[in-house]
């Protein structure tokens, strides 16, 4: 059996994508939507999907509700690479709303999400096997409790012998003092941190990409790998001296939802397998551009 060298750990939920509309209704008014679709989502579960469609083997361990929509929830796993943690109470829920032209804004319940904790997490994740092997931490804003001990958790997995990717998201409170300082020091302790172009001038504090990524790419003494992902334009990998820069095709866009977490299971996927940085950074523009474009989705490399 090939062994499982992607660890998926973080937030797993249920999303119901609407669209499009094309800017915000008046309150009190309904409208009517062409298209809609309730599907396992959250960055976590994005990016197991993905790992699953790109028929690589791999362990998400997350948790869900004990409510029904827990158990529709995963239900849409595959259960030979799937731990599954119950938390008493609901399952969250996100409710996406697609703009013309595939921009998205999210409302998000509270949810089992809330409780979830990293000893929990700690307690179904195995060491890593030999060779090259990966764990991600994804949608750390949307888990109090583990937002809080992430260094701890980075910490563990290094000692089990993960190398540790980190894809927080983009805090609800926005970029405060506190989460700058706090995903800073996370991009000090991570070896890999994967965020978007606007999340990388939030931590920055500019307002140009430029200027973020000056301040944020790792020195050339350290091993630390630096990857901006930035839509339509593609996405720059950074390691030491090198910057790798990785155009995505032209196509047409269905939905983003979930396409950073597609770039990252595939990025991650080369990797694990010896592949070159150039190449899991093609990879992972490829895949998301197949993801957005397809419906059902498709992860075609």
């Amino acid at each position: 059996m090939e062994a499982e060298r992607i660890l998926v750990l973080g937030n797993v939920n249920v999303d119901l994508v609407m669209g499009e509309v094309d800017g915000w209704p008046a309150v009190g008014t309904e409208v009517i939507l062409p298209r809609s679709e309730m599907r396992a989502g959250g960055s976590a579960g994005n990016t197991a999907l993905a790992l699953s469609g790109l028929r690589v083997p791999h362990r998400l361990v997350a948790s869900v509700g004990t409510d029904v929509m827990g158990d529709w929830l995963a239900g849409c796993f595959d259960d030979a690479y799937s731990t599954w943690i119950a938390m008493d109470g609901a399952t969250t829920l996100t409710v996406g709303i697609v703009h013309r032209g595939g921009d998205r804004a999210f409302f998000t319940t509270t949810g089992h999400l809330a409780v979830a904790a990293v000893e929990d997490l700690l307690a179904h994740v195995p060491g890593a096997p030999a060779g090259n092997a990966y764990a991600i931490i994804s949608g750390g804003f949307l888990m109090p409790k583990i937002e809080r001990e992430t260094s701890a958790l980075i910490a563990a997995l290094q000692a089990r012998g993960w190398k540790v990717a980190i894809d927080p998201g983009w805090p609800p409170a926005g970029w405060t003092t506190e989460t700058r300082d706090r995903m800073r020091t996370w991009l000090a302790e991570a070896d890999i941190a994967l965020i978007n172009a606007e999340e990388a001038k939030g931590i920055a504090a500019t307002d140009t990409l430029d200027a973020a990524i000056a301040f944020l790419r790792p020195d050339s003494a350290s091993d630390r790998i630096l990857v901006v992902k930035s839509g339509a334009d593609g996405a720059l990998v950074m390691e030491r001296d090198e910057t790798i820069a990785v155009e995505a095709p032209k196509v047409e866009v269905i939905d983003t939802v979930g396409a950073g977490d597609t770039f990252n299971a595939c990025f991650l996927s080369v990797l694990a397998r010896g592949g070159s940085m150039r190449e899991a950074g093609e990879g992972g523009v490829r895949a998301a551009s197949s993801a957005i474009s397809t419906f059902p989705r498709r992860y075609d490399l």
